[in-house]
């Protein structure tokens, strides 16, 4: 279904019943990469997954000179009116990749809607940019291709998007026979479209500059919520200073481990994945934190 949250419409699945958990997935992803954890998570909690703005079937709005359409704090605060059109005020929510920087600000900006928040392999916005060396800007180049002056990433990417996604889909530990050709098919067959290929380099852009001030006017401040960092086992995280002390200079409370694949763990691992989630929000789930 779409939930109309104003400027945009977010499509949205809604499974399971319990304590309320959103699911946020990453680029070049959709919703449908939670499916099989969101339908696990289904037996103990009320599971949303959403596609951000710019992805899969939500609203692709034309971006800004400032970015601002496609800020982390634009698709937080879709997230948030999503959640709170279906009854939830407050509730746990999960990111992976774009959609973990997502839950960062949403975390920040919203501290009395998130009650407890997971991050899957990734590290703060602001410390990527400031810890960047020669290893990473070669493994997530299209970091710094996708954030030059529109429409140049446009252009080549519409040129051949099968050939960018097969690209992309291999970055960072890839999802090696882990991800489906119906998957590869579906999230190729969102590329073909020119509104998301301009959605998504917006999002970049953002993260390269608007995310970026909002990130500095907050410099200090940490997610209050209980924290789980979350990181493939072969993916950038483990060649980089260790997640979870960078993730302590940013939130308050903070566990996690690696798990099994590389930047897409969750389609390696659903499995590992869901198991720790769930043990993560037991308290949510057995009304410790309402």
């Amino acid at each position: 279904m779409l939930v109309d949250v104003g400027e945009v419409q977010i499509a949205t699945r809604v499974v399971g019943s319990g304590p309320p958990l959103l699911l946020l997935h990453g680029y070049p992803q959709t919703r449908r990469v939670w499916r099989r954890v969101a339908d696990a998570l289904a037996e103990r909690f009320t599971v949303v997954t959403t596609d951000l703005r710019g992805y899969g079937d939500s609203s692709k709005p034309e971006g800004d000179d400032a970015h601002t359409t496609y800020s982390k704090r634009a698709m937080a605060g879709d997230q948030v009116e999503v959640m709170r059109s279906l009854g939830f005020e407050r509730f746990a929510v999960a990111g992976h990749d774009r959609g973990a920087r997502v839950v960062h600000r949403m975390c920040l900006d919203h501290p009395d809607r998130v009650v407890q928040a997971a991050l899957l392999d990734i590290l703060p916005t602001s410390e990527v940019y400031a810890t960047t060396d020669r290893q990473l800007a070669t493994m997530y180049f299209h970091w710094f291709f996708l954030i030059r002056p529109h429409a140049l990433a446009e252009q080549l990417i519409d040129a051949n998007p099968d050939a960018w996604m097969d690209n992309v889909l291999g970055l960072a530990g890839g999802a090696g026979a882990s991800m489906s050709a119906d998957d590869i098919e579906h999230y190729k067959s969102h590329f073909r479209d020119p509104a998301v290929v301009h959605a998504t380099c917006e999002d970049y852009r953002a993260g390269a500059s608007v995310d970026l001030e909002h990130d500095a006017l907050d410099a200090g401040r940490r997610i209050p919520c209980p924290v789980l960092v979350l990181w493939g086992d072969r993916g950038p995280l483990t060649r980089r200073e260790h997640p979870l002390n960078v993730w302590r200079r940013f939130a308050r409370d903070v566990t996690g481990r690696a798990l099994p694949g590389g930047h897409f763990f969750i389609d390696d691992s659903p499995d590992d994945v869901g198991r720790a989630i769930a043990e993560f929000l037991e308290p949510w789930r057995c009304g410790e934190l309402d």
